[in-house]
């Protein structure tokens, strides 16, 4: 079997190895594969392993040999599934490897706008806390979350995730969601979207991105949230209207955003957020810590064992 990854330095980052996925085949692994170059990379590969990479309808009948794609995401929106289950070709994905980084990443971004420990850190170094009349030091309002309201838009396994982390600080929980209320985690309570938007003193966000969610956070929903309240964004970029929460961010009307991710990754053409007053931003990394790329490297490489041996698995 000839074995192809697109783009394996996200994942593997020169850190990790793909030595167990080697020896399932002759593996030829890119740092990263521009989209003129996909055909020829893909040309004699039975097997091909891609992040974000696309491989459409129109590159996969041009690949007599490919007999399957292994996505390196739980999401796999970057492959036409439908053409290629019409074509022959199984589509794995790696569910849920990351959802204890990114649970965590959600309370690393709360405790940054409720304890501000990064900007005391930098204010000791500058000096503030020697030049202090009294024994403490401090400039913002420290906040703490027993007792306050944590709304999770979407309860997967990460928003799951999230409300047990939130519980354990002592947090009321509730949660928009299809699933029904019989079968919602013990102390996590079922509302509408507008009364979890309108109540909560902490809003997360845990959808997939669909039309239906696209800028679900507008400036119409933003003008029915507490002036104090956060709102932190882990899912996907577009779930939000970054002009509309900048808006409310400088007008005082949003007290922080918090976010492990843009409309545009990188934001090449700026963000209305990046300089924004209370808004926090980090690159992507929510799923980057070393144990999550360790277990999806795992995962997809059983996943590849699995196919050889008939018995696939993960298919999508």
């Amino acid at each position: 079997m000839n074995i192809v990854i697109l783009d394996g330095f996200t994942i593997a980052h020169n850190e990790l190895q793909w030595s167990e996925l080697q020896q399932l085949g002759t593996l030829t692994v890119y740092d990263r594969t521009a989209a003129a170059d996909t055909m020829k990379r893909c040309q004699h590969a039975d097997i091909v392993l891609t992040n974000k990479v696309l491989l459409g309808r129109q590159e996969m009948q041009q690949l007599p040999r490919l007999r399957y794609i292994g996505v390196l995401a739980t999401g796999y929106n970057v492959v036409d599934v439908e053409a290629a289950h019409e074509l022959g070709i199984t589509v794995t994905n790696v569910p849920a490897y990351s959802t204890d980084s990114v649970a965590q990443m959600v309370f690393a971004h709360l405790l940054t706008v409720t304890n501000r420990t990064e900007h005391y850190a930098l204010q000791l170094r500058d000096g503030a806390w020697n030049r202090c009349q009294d024994f403490c030091y401090w400039d913002t309002t420290l906040t703490e979350l027993s007792g306050k309201t944590i709304g999770i838009v979407g309860l997967g396994h990460i928003g799951q995730r999230v409300a047990v982390i939130a519980q354990s600080f002592g947090m009321q929980v509730t949660a928009y969601t299809s699933k029904p209320e019989n079968l919602l985690p013990q102390g996590v309570h079922k509302v509408s979207l507008d009364v979890l938007f309108r109540e909560s003193d902490v809003v997360t966000l845990h959808c997939p991105l669909t039309p239906d969610t696209h800028h679900m956070v507008n400036a119409e929903r933003l003008a029915t949230m507490r002036s104090s309240a956060i709102l932190i964004n882990t899912g996907r970029g577009p779930l939000v209207d970054e002009q509309a929460v900048s808006d409310a961010l400088t007008a005082g009307r949003l007290a922080a955003y918090c976010a492990d991710v843009l409309t545009e990754e990188p934001p090449r053409s700026g963000s209305p957020l990046l300089h924004c007053p209370s808004a926090f931003i980090t690159p992507h990394i929510a799923w980057a810590t070393h144990e999550a790329r360790q277990h999806l490297i795992d995962v997809a490489t059983a996943n590849v064992a699995a196919f050889i041996a008939g018995k696939p698995q993960n298919r999508v």
